[in-house]
């Protein structure tokens, strides 16, 4: 994601308007005949998409520029939080959907021309209100977006630029320093320590990490990066109550942020996680052990499960990615097999139940056929389920328990050619019994359902 949405989203959104359409030209009078020697007209024809055609197909079919200002766009409007990289996703064919939703119109998952104009011009009104321009640092070369109009405090030197509100409800501080020795992971924890911050998701890597949570009565934003001792960091802080005008503004300036121009190898990083985020447990024992995706269900306020009242988060494991919770005095729960120690097939299905702006509101549980192929040290699933299906159970084709998927949260791309990572993974069944066994859960033996035994999470954060 390091082309700059700014000027790709006016320019992509330029190119993306509705065909013109060209009149026919006149013919010339033609003498009359007999009515048995008329021709039939011939009848206009519109090109229809084929009926087995998806609407992912569709969107793969336009230039790769118009799918990323489709993406920025819907991010604007506070539908899409994925990845601003052009390329097709579940999550894009979601949020049109939403889009078209919202605007009672059909939810064909592909945007006519007439709702693409609209969805064009309210991203640009968004824009507009608050500025959105993307400026490069004079000392570092590094391109930040910003909304102009909300920050037109500036202060800056050598050392960086901060821009702010004139109430300082808004605060955007880019910041460059030499620091020999530095880590991501050893700058990442000196940044959750300032400032009393509470960080309630953080991701770091060994060239990048991202900070989110609250500081005081504010909520934060924060991606730092290294390189030959150098340290440059992009610090977002905004009041609560500013949040609805901020969360599409924050996805837009983390995928314009460019700290390294020109360099080919710029990391990908997730951007602000939303407030509500639906994802899937397993019963894992019948007094209330439920294996979850342990990224859905961080940071959390409360995990919701409908029809149980609210689970507890007890244990979590950052190496296998996994979560355990408990939900008390709940009655009827039936636990998935779990036990065995059979070989990984490749073939699987994933029982789990997509988010409800996937399923029209509902809450179906559903199963839907993957592939699972090591790659290094994970194991990639293809195609990628629906969004909600992090945590689903997976079973091979014996009918035994294969492992747990896992979606990653949504990233901001990178800069353009830098391949995408998976975002869907599967935990294997080894993995998730050691972390279970080692929590003192009790597997379950014998033939079970893996449809009864999948739960709807709803994790709220603030």
């Amino acid at each position: 994601m390091k082309l700059p949405l700014a000027t790709a989203a006016m320019m992509a959104a330029l190119l993306g308007a509705a065909d013109a359409q060209t009149p026919q030209a006149k013919q010339a009078p033609q003498p009359k005949q007999a009515p048995s020697a008329i021709k039939p007209k011939p009848v206009a024809t519109v090109p229809v998409r084929p009926a087995t055609q998806t609407p992912a197909d569709t969107a793969k079919a336009m230039a790769q520029t118009e799918r990323l200002v489709i993406q920025s766009d819907l991010a604007w409007v506070s539908l899409y939080n994925g990845a601003i990289n052009g390329e097709v996703s579940e999550r894009m064919v979601s949020a049109i959907k939403a889009f078209q939703k919202d605007h009672g119109g059909k939810q064909t998952g592909v945007l006519n021309p007439q709702e693409r104009s609209v969805l064009s011009a309210e991203a640009k009104k968004l824009q507009d209100n608050v500025g959105w321009k993307v400026v490069t640092d004079a000392t570092s070369g590094a391109r930040v977006g910003l909304p102009a109009k909300l920050v037109p405090l500036i202060v800056s030197d050598v050392s960086g630029t901060k821009w702010s509100s004139a109430t300082g409800t808004i605060q955007i501080e880019f910041t460059r320093r030499k620091e020999a020795g530095a880590t991501t992971a050893s700058i990442a924890d000196k940044e959750k320590k300032l400032n009393a911050r509470k960080a309630d998701y953080s991701v770091v890597k060994p060239d990048f990490f991202v900070l989110s949570g609250s500081q005081g009565l504010k909520k934060f934003y924060i991606r730092g990066q290294t390189r030959n001792d150098e340290v440059r960091i992009l610090t977002i802080l905004y009041d609560q109550a500013t949040e609805g005008t901020m969360i599409p503004v924050t996805v837009a300036m983390s995928s314009a942020y460019n700290p390294f121009p020109g360099n080919a190898v710029a990391q990908n990083a997730p951007p602000p996680r939303k407030k509500v985020e639906y994802s899937t447990g397993i019963i894992a024992s019948a007094d209330g052990a439920i294996i979850a995706d342990r990224q859905a269900t961080d940071g959390c306020m409360t995990i919701a499960v409908p029809g149980y009242g609210n689970a507890t988060r007890i244990s979590d494991d950052e190496t296998r990615e996994l979560a355990l919770l408990r939900i008390y005095g709940a009655n009827g729960l039936k636990p998935l097999a779990m036990s065995g120690n059979g070989a990984a097939k490749p073939n699987v299905t994933l029982t789990g139940i997509a988010d409800p702006q996937n399923q029209g509101g509902r809450n179906a549980i559903t199963s839907t056929a993957a592939t699972a192929t090591p790659a290094g040290t994970d194991i990639v699933l293809s195609p990628e389920p629906a969004v909600g299906f992090s945590g689903a159970a997976a079973i091979d084709a014996d009918g035994k328990f294969a492992g747990v998927a896992r979606l990653k949260p949504a990233v901001v791309a990178g800069p353009a050619g830098t391949p995408m990572p998976s975002q869907a993974l599967l935990v294997p069944a080894g993995s998730v019994r050691e972390f279970l066994t080692a929590k003192g859960v009790t597997l379950a033996s014998g033939p079970s359902d893996a449809k009864a035994s999948v739960l709807r999470l709803v994790c709220v954060r603030k």
